[in-house]
């Protein structure tokens, strides 16, 4: 812990110690600018889910408690970030960053979770379709979501009574820590890269199954090309989810062998890691036609007119 505060009063001082330091500002407008982005992105696909009942589907309520958690990132993590990246962490700031610590676990966590119930009801969808809608149901995706935060609530509180006892620490928190890791990040990622091996297997089987059948269905090419379109974009906004958040978890993994470097790096990581929640809507708007359309409609007003059509 004391080398970190060192590290974290280095290079805060190497940033902002002087006012002339045009840097500093310049760093303040773009994650201010990421943050309103985040904070305006989340809320059109709140909205958009929560008003219009064409929307109101089990996989747009898991999209919906995942964009809560991207809010979240953007109106309380944003702010706090950029707070301890710029100014020293010791004294006043200890609980500050802790705080800070507890909320990025939190909603990490949150955003894995929901991508794993996420890639459950996709596996549903493409593997299972003829028993889709008895098993995935607008109660069983809002209890998978509610299941997902009360999870990562739990690892939020442990990561803030860990700040505690952390200087105090033996062994014992060491493995805790990295135990904590494996239970939070690794099994979720493993569940969730398994999954969705299995839907794209079944994928590619189905359409090589579509390609070499005659006589199709209209209708079922249209379902079918639905739900394959939903898939692709949930796998890529996963991707890219793993993409950000990889190399934090990582470094937290190895937290405890008080490397100079790897505390350097975090603050970095950090930032790369939260950025992923100003992405998912611009995904959204890229991929979905009635995103699209919904924005519009909410960006123009016209939602005040009470024609949802």
């Amino acid at each position: 812990m004391e080398l970190f505060n060192v590290t974290v009063n280095t290079v805060s001082f190497l940033l902002c110690d002087s006012q002339k330091n045009k840097l500093c500002v310049l760093l303040y407008v773009v994650l201010s600018s990421f943050m309103l982005l985040t904070i305006c992105g989340n809320l059109l696909v709140i909205i958009s889910i929560i008003y219009f009942r064409y929307l109101h589907t089990p996989t747009n309520y898991l999209i919906l408690s995942m964009a809560v958690a991207d809010l979240l990132i953007g109106a309380l993590i944003f702010p706090l970030s950029m707070t301890v990246s710029l100014k020293p962490c010791l004294y006043i700031y200890s609980l500050l960053c802790n705080l800070r610590s507890t909320m990025d676990v939190t909603m990490g966590v949150s955003s894995l979770l929901n991508l794993c119930c996420i890639s459950v009801d996709r596996y549903y969808a493409v593997c299972h379709p003829l028993i889709y809608k008895t098993k995935i149901t607008d109660c069983v995706a809002m209890k998978m979501g509610l299941g997902s935060w009360a999870v990562a609530i739990l690892c939020g509180i442990f990561v803030f009574l860990l700040f505690f006892i952390l200087d105090e620490c033996d062994t014992s928190c060491v493995f805790a820590l990295i135990a904590a890791s494996v239970v939070v990040y690794y099994i979720p990622t493993i569940v969730l890269l398994f999954m969705y091996t299995k839907i794209l297997v079944v994928a590619l089987r189905q359409a090589r199954s579509i390609h070499n059948t005659i006589s199709q269905n209209t209708k079922s090419k249209a379902v079918s090309s639905t739900e394959r379109k939903a898939t692709k974009t949930l796998t890529i906004v996963i991707g890219i989810f793993l993409i950000c958040w990889v190399p934090l978890f990582l470094s937290y993994s190895f937290v405890p062998l008080d490397s100079f470097i790897l505390y350097v790096l975090l603050e970095p990581f950090n930032w790369f890691a939260i950025s992923n929640s100003m992405l998912n809507p611009f995904i959204y708007a890229f991929f979905y036609t009635w995103f699209r359309r919904a924005f519009k409609m909410i960006i123009s007003g016209k939602i005040f007119q009470g024609d949802e059509s």
